[in-house]
């Protein structure tokens, strides 16, 4: 299981970091969240350039999704990975289902 940080950076573009949770306090305390949902996605669906709406975890939980930057590059989540989305500002990123299958996933609202 991989977690992410995608954030939007001084250059208006988004970046993602990896997060070991052992070495963030801040993953492993309570979150205050205000709803989720549960959407499926089917092989193929692409999302053009966008900015996540809102701070928002995004948990796959089958499937797989890529997200891309703006520099090329590509990150593949799938079952088990967690996604803080926070690029509110910005150029945004692009997300794909890849693969066969649909894509499952929990979008946790966060609160601010």
């Amino acid at each position: 299981m991989g977690s992410i940080r995608l954030y939007s950076g001084d250059d208006g573009e988004s970046h993602i970091e990896e997060i070991d949770p052992t070495t963030h306090p801040a993953w492993t305390t309570l979150h205050n969240a205000k709803a989720i949902v549960f959407r499926a996605s089917p092989p193929g669906r692409f999302s053009d350039w966008h900015l996540a709406p809102r701070r928002q975890y995004i948990i796959t939980l089958s499937g797989a999704g890529e997200i891309g930057l703006a520099d090329g590059t590509l990150y593949r989540l799938g079952p088990g990975d967690v996604n803080l989305a926070e690029d509110l500002t910005g150029h945004g990123h692009t997300t794909r289902v890849v693969g066969d299958v649909p894509r499952v996933t929990a979008t946790v609202h966060l609160d601010d």
